[in-house]
């Protein structure tokens, strides 16, 4: 990596965001999935509002784009993190981590089906088919209905992310305005939505908890918030694909807390359908050559060679890395 500290950025990004379904599942036991929602997606709103004034970003946007931003919060937000929490009712922890390690998969298929620049090459086609294979393991349909609706909702979460991601890429990206404002105002956006969801859960009564408490308030300032503004330091100063290593961790990390703090258990079977998954993002995030740092943009370094001589080319499909580097996983 280019900077010392890019290891430990990326083992907290890998921490915050692994741990996050840890902090849903301790968040449930006094606050209901839309509940959790909002004040996650409050809590992360706030944070990235803090951020852009720190950082003198104006938090204005081009009115043509803001129904955008709101089908961005709908989508890769308000939506996905809902259906996480209905899922964490009944699924452990570790496997909802499992699952959302999908998002690349479910991203690069809807980009395809809603008629992105690029096509799949044969290993791309190979690692979909990988993946959710893994998928397919992991849910045991042979098994009647073990897989149950909780895991559905955790599939149909990630699911929702790629949609998400796909109409961030097509009418989002590449317009000029600077990612944290985007990000800010699509959680405002995402605020509101969560706000409109509240009164259909008939507005229970929130547990004082102290320890389910504190995790939702973690899980938004440093989860959301915060994890954010690492993930968009790792990309400005190693690039994409360095930053997208934390898709591989974010489920390891996930699967071990369930087991060290809730003593969550897997079984072999969905290990290995843990494995296929991972295997298969890998698959279809084939590249040829390392992308280019923004700090080597900056610094003159050419377009098509690394600081070290090696060749760059462009990604393998216009949205892999956008499923792996959003900063509202």
């Amino acid at each position: 990596m280019n900077h010392r500290t890019s290891h430990l950025r990326l083992g907290v990004l890998a921490l915050l965001w692994g741990a996050s379904f840890l902090l849903i599942k301790l968040a449930l036991t006094a606050m209901s999935p839309a509940q959790v929602t909002f004040t996650r997606i409050a809590l992360g709103a706030a944070v990235l509002v803090a951020l852009c004034a720190v950082r003198g970003l104006r938090m204005r946007l081009d009115r043509r784009l803001l129904p955008h931003v709101v089908v961005a919060g709908f989508f890769a937000s308000a939506l996905p993190w809902v259906l996480l929490g209905i899922g964490e009712r009944t699924v452990d922890s570790g496997l909802a981590g499992a699952v959302n390690a999908t998002t690349p998969l479910w991203t690069l298929l809807f980009g395809y089906v809603l008629g992105a620049r690029g096509g799949f090459s044969p290993r791309m086609l190979g690692g979909l088919v990988v993946g959710f294979g893994g998928v397919l393991l992991i849910l045991a349909p042979w098994q009647g209905a073990s897989a149950g609706t909780g895991v559905l909702a955790c599939l149909a979460a990630a699911a929702s992310y790629g949609v998400g991601y796909v109409h961030i890429g097509r009418k989002l990206t590449g317009t000029g305005a600077p990612a944290p404002v985007l990000a800010a105002l699509q959680l405002a956006a995402a605020t509101g939505l969560a706000a409109v969801v509240l009164p259909l859960e008939g507005l229970p009564a929130v547990r004082f908890d102290a320890v389910a408490l504190l995790a939702v308030a973690v899980l938004g300032v440093f989860g959301t918030g915060v994890g954010f503004a690492l993930n968009y330091r790792l990309i400005a100063d190693e690039g994409a694909t360095v930053a997208s290593t934390v898709t591989y961790l974010m489920p390891v990390v996930s699967v071990l807390l369930g087991w060290l703090v809730l003593g969550e258990r897997l079984s072999w079977r969905v290990l290995l359908g843990i494995a296929l998954v991972l295997a298969g993002v890998a698959l279809t995030r084939n590249r040829t050559a390392r992308p280019r740092p923004a700090r080597d943009r900056a610094a003159g370094a050419p377009a098509d060679r690394a600081p070290d001589g090696a060749p760059r080319v462009a990604p393998a499909h216009p949205y892999t890395d956008l499923a792996t580097n959003h900063p509202m996983k």
